[in-house]
């Protein structure tokens, strides 16, 4: 069997800001369709897709209103089916979201519920309660309070709903066979179109304590990391094995417990899972060799790939992360006006690809990362969407700055987002063409060209990884194969003698400087 997620190039693509092909200022997978031949010549295997199903975007499209429905902002699904289908034939897989914690609050299930009656089967599917006071103390992921209250038909208030996320997320009951049955009926659905995998949101959160206990009062999480979990996702495996080929699940998992973590890598449930660990972690020698060290222990016992991950749809941009004080990201940090050096940050997030690149497993590569795009942090407050920004009072700038539409050429009102119509969804800053593809790409020195490069080489690594003997407390070493890949947060040091550089992040001149890696051919290696 080809287990090509094993060691797979995944790009994540954020449809309303990748392309836009129909020129109304949002992305669509027609513009996907249009730049498949980029995305080959990057190097990739798969693309990861967020959700692109009908949905009211309060949250980005994590508020899926009908998983049979392409979003008419981004296409139809006979369009997917094309796209899958072009994809295919270049060689790059699919991968699609699914949210299986909440759907919409526009979702004909929901709106059946609310219509209903209290203790209706409508409402069974999610999670109701009465009384007047908050029925738990839980706290949203995006801020601010879990439960919100209906009102009846006469205008009193009627019972509370939960939604771990944003009132318009209800989260589902999955002790009901309903939402079970539906979502192994959405995975077909899919997988019948030729999607070659899943990624499964917020994959530890779905299953809750019927009892809701108070945070903090009972040993089991009330709702995260429940035993539950592993029978839901051991029964999509199943789904996912049916298939010929197999299909791949990965999990959305951020959890510090490695045990636990591994728990949902065993050979009958999920195939991978997000390594956030690496992502969260500053740059510094110590605390990464540490990351790496867990990462491989965790994954050994159950023989999965492990997953390396710089940034996504929800985090803040590596160029612009690693040029602050706190190279270290933790979302309860984020704050407006944290002083930033891009250029400090740029020579970083070189050196952070070319690390991530060389570790054995699957490489996850957010869009716009290849070019070395910084946060957009000054984005007009009238401009956000993100619900974090508002639920937290806007106190927390929320995501937007790391979803600001890519530019494609170095001019044009859109930079090439398109080539007509509407201006972008979110404001691109004026320097973007600067950052563009067209701008980098016969620029030997750009970071899509170290992208490329580092791309077509890691196809070449051996599978063995093993520490070298240079590995000290500033400088990172290990070996893939016969490659050898060192990472400098010290002061400039000399190469190994008789070595051959295959790849750096910085130019060389026999030695490696500061914040800098390289992939070396030792001698007689």
């Amino acid at each position: 069997m080809d287990q090509w997620w094993r060691d797979a190039v995944i790009y994540q693509v954020y449809p309303r800001s990748f392309a836009d092909g129909n020129g109304d200022g949002t992305g669509d997978l027609a513009g996907v369709r249009s730049r498949l031949k980029y995305l080959q010549e990057l190097g990739v295997d798969a693309l990861w897709f967020t959700p692109w199903y009908l949905s009211p975007l309060a949250d980005g499209g994590y508020d899926v209103a009908d998983y049979r429905t392409i979003d008419p902002a981004f296409g139809t699904v006979e369009e997917a089916e094309r796209l899958i289908a072009d994809a295919t034939a270049l060689g790059i897989r699919t991968i699609i979201d699914i949210v299986p914690n909440h759907v919409s609050s526009e979702h004909e299930w929901f709106k059946a519920a609310l219509a209903a009656e209290p203790g209706s089967p409508e409402r069974e599917r999610f999670w109701f309660r009465g009384g007047e006071e908050l029925p738990t103390n839980w706290i949203s992921s995006f801020s601010g309070e879990t439960w919100t209250r209906t009102k009846n038909p006469d205008g009193t208030p009627g019972e509370w709903y939960l939604h771990l996320f944003t009132p318009e997320q209800p989260d589902l009951n999955w002790n009901h066979p309903d939402v079970r049955r539906e979502h192994e009926e959405v995975l077909r659905f899919w997988f019948d179109r030729g999607v070659a995998g899943v990624r499964i949101d917020s994959a530890t959160m779905p299953v809750k304590d019927p009892l809701f206990p108070d945070l903090g009062t009972t040993e089991e999480h009330p709702f995260v990391d429940r035993d539950g979990l592993h029978e839901i996702y051991a029964g999509w495996r199943t789904v996912a094995d049916s298939y010929d080929p197999p299909r791949m699940l990965v999990g959305e998992i951020w959890l510090a417990d490695q045990e636990r973590f591994a728990r949902y890598l065993r050979p009958d449930e999920l195939h991978t899972a997000f390594n956030f660990d690496l992502m969260g972690r500053p740059w510094e020698s110590a605390a990464l060799r540490d990351s790496i060290r867990t990462t491989l222990a965790a994954h050994a016992p159950v023989d999965a790939p492990a997953t390396w991950v710089l940034s996504n749809h929800d985090v803040t941009r590596p160029v612009t992360r690693y040029g602050r004080s706190d190279t270290s990201f933790a979302f309860d940090n984020k704050r407006f006006g944290v002083p930033t050096d891009l250029e400090l940050g740029n020579r970083r997030a070189r050196a952070a690809a070319l690390l991530t690149g060389a570790l054995p497993g699957s490489l996850y590569i957010y869009q716009g990362d290849e070019l070395g795009l910084p946060e957009v942090e000054d984005l007009p407050t009238a401009a956000l969407q993100d619900p974090i920004f508002y639920r937290s009072e806007g106190t927390d700038p929320g995501r937007d700055g790391c979803r600001v539409p890519l530019p494609w050429t170095t001019i044009g009102s859109t930079f090439g987002f398109n080539s007509h119509g509407f201006g972008p969804w979110l404001p691109q800053p004026a320097d973007w063409g600067s950052r563009s593809v067209e701008a980098q790409d016969g620029d030997p020195d750009s970071m899509l060209k170290l992208y490329r490069s580092m791309l077509a080489a890691r196809k070449e690594l051996g599978e063995v990884f093993a520490w070298h003997p240079l590995d000290s407390e500033d400088l990172l070493a290990f070996t893939r194969g016969d490659v050898l890949c060192l990472v400098n947060f010290g002061a400039p040091r000399p190469l190994p003698a008789g070595s051959t550089v295959l790849l750096s992040s910085a130019p060389l001149t026999g030695d490696l400087p500061t914040d800098t890696a390289a992939w070396l051919r030792l001698q007689g290696e």
